[in-house]
């Protein structure tokens, strides 16, 4: 049935919706957003932090300012009538404002008068360390003012002499450690240009971030080691669980497919064995129950289709041999005892199918609960059997053509892969005219071995190409291939259209592979098969 438009527009939006569904449930989608979440939100909030700790800095910076600006202004009235005898007198004047975690360094570029040779001289005048508080040594005091130096400090404050600046630059500290230069403010005076350096070593300003990068202060690399070391050990965890689904899900495949090998105790490979997760150990075990319980229902149901068989067959051939002394016991005259034994033939060859059909059905229940598999050569296997067609093919003036590539191998069970083979080329001799072709072909199509069975009969209905590999379904004409009293016995067993495809499906399916009909160009029938090769 053909969906209209509006079928259409309404059935994207649900598709849409149960792929994000889907998505969402995802343990891989679901660690990936994770990963995202734990790489973004640090970023977030260090750009937040940083603008605290910016406005922090500020704040220590003013503060520093405002008691660099009273220290100066208490100091300049020392500092107005100075002159340079006066000079080393001046350590003992900053000593009174100064201590162990407020440190003054005074400085002083004298004033020159433009005079003689003096006046030849370009470029500023140097500033020269007065005196400090506490005493550095003439090393330290050197490296400081080459640092003002180098940061153009002093050559913008030389200038002019004016405006109070903040200052955000650590130095090592004499004695060890580090301070911060938090401001530097100018006092213009008759003698020259003086410069109160004011830095800190208090933990405030040693630990803020104050004269180097956010990053690097220890709060934030403490706080990054925590975070790092929390979004490790949930994504550890996650990962762990999804790897050992997926190891469930190998095991799994492994297992379908025949592929799990025995332990050095002989024990097949169990899902507890595999397991790594202590929480999942309980699901392991469900699991191992779960295949043993298939592998024993597949077994029971073995066993109880040929048990069931041989209690059927064996009153049925009695019932047979019993027929055959009454129809030589009766005279041929007596038309309606002989038509009797005739129904009662024809009802024991449909039982007998009936019986066989039923088995079968067993059978391949079995194989879809526990399908045997192992390495297979399907190039030789088809071709053995392609061969063995040449007897039938004569004797109904049939001609049979192949087309095999060697080395093609499959992971399947090999009587399975038999029983496919059989069906469809026995469906496609029923349905080929006298005179006709049956084409065998097996290619490699690439990671797929593709066997394609042709015939030259009368094709499909479009309508019914998806059905015929549904159970049951039956679209066989009395007389096509086979004579009328054979067709409904034929039918009753494993038809082209009945339970023959249906078989087929199921069990190409369960080895990993696919099937199609098609209805060919120049008439008749394709069957197309899929298989996956072993690695």
């Amino acid at each position: 049935m053909a969906l209209l438009p509006s079928d259409l527009a309404m059935r994207a939006p649900r598709q849409a919706s149960a792929r994000l569904l889907w998505l969402w449930r995802s343990m891989a989608s679901r660690l990936v957003l994770l990963t995202v979440v734990f790489v973004a939100v640090p970023v977030l909030l260090y750009d937040q932090f940083q603008r605290a700790d910016e406005a922090s800095q500020q704040l220590l910076l003013k503060s520093a300012q405002r008691q660099g600006e009273l220290i100066a202004r208490a100091l300049e009235p020392e500092l107005l009538g100075v002159d340079r005898t006066a000079l080393p007198s001046l350590s003992s004047a900053l000593a009174r404002y100064g201590d162990d975690r407020t440190r003054l360094k005074l400085l002083v570029r004298p004033r020159v008068a433009a005079t003689g040779a003096a006046a030849l001289r370009t470029g500023p005048e140097p500033f020269f360390y007065v005196a400090a508080a506490p005493s550095l040594s003439t090393a330290d005091i050197d490296a400081e003012r080459r640092l003002l130096l180098e940061q153009g400090v002093l050559d913008r404050l030389g200038s002019s002499c004016a405006g109070n600046s903040t200052l955000a630059m650590r130095v090592p500290h004499a004695e060890g450690g580090e301070e911060v230069l938090s401001s530097i403010t100018p006092i213009k005076t008759s003698f020259g240009c003086w410069a109160l350096v004011t830095s800190h070593a208090t933990e405030a300003y040693i630990s803020s971030s104050i004269g180097r990068p956010y990053w690097s202060t220890p709060a934030v690399q403490a706080a990054a080691a925590i975070y790092l070391a929390m979004a490790a050990l949930v994504l550890a965890v996650l990962a762990g669980v999804w790897r050992n689904l997926n190891r469930f899900g190998d095991l799994a495949r492994r297992i379908v497919g025949g592929e799990d090998t025995p332990d050095h105790e002989g024990r097949s490979a169990s899902f507890a064995a595999r397991n790594t997760v202590p929480e999942l150990a309980g699901v392991a075990e469900d699991f191992d129950r779960l295949v043993s319980t298939l592998r024993d229902s597949a077994q029971s149901l073995r066993r109880a289709a040929e048990d069931n068989a041989h209690a059927f067959k064996t009153p049925i051939a009695v019932i047979r041999q019993s027929v055959e002394p009454l129809r030589r016991a009766l005279p041929a005259e007596n038309a309606r005892s002989q038509r009797a034994l005739t129904m009662i033939e024809k009802s024991l060859d449909k039982l007998d199918g009936l019986v066989s059909f039923a088995r079968r059905m067993d059978e391949a229940a079995a194989d879809l609960l526990a399908p045997s598999r192992r390495r297979v050569d399907l190039s030789s296997l088809v071709e053995r059997m392609a061969g063995g067609y040449t007897g039938l093919l004569a004797e109904q003036r049939l001609h049979m053509r192949s087309r095999i590539d060697a080395g093609l191998v499959v992971r399947a069970s090999e009587e399975t892969l038999e029983t496919i083979v059989e069906n469809l080329v026995e469906n496609a001799v029923s349905f080929s005219p006298a005179d006709s072709a049956v084409s065998v072909r097996l290619t490699r199509n690439g990671r797929w071995a593709e066997l394609v069975v042709d015939d030259e009969g009368p094709g499909v209905d479009p309508a019914n190409l998806e059905r015929i590999f549904e159970r049951y379904f039956s679209h066989r004409e009395p007389g096509r291939g086979m004579p009328e009293d054979e067709s409904a016995a034929h039918q009753a067993g494993a038809a082209h259209f009945g339970i023959g495809l249906w078989i087929v499906r199921r069990n190409i399916e369960a080895f990993g592979g696919r099937v199609s009909a098609q209805n060919r160009p120049t008439g008749g029938l394709r069957m197309t098969v899929m298989l996956p090769l072993a690695a």
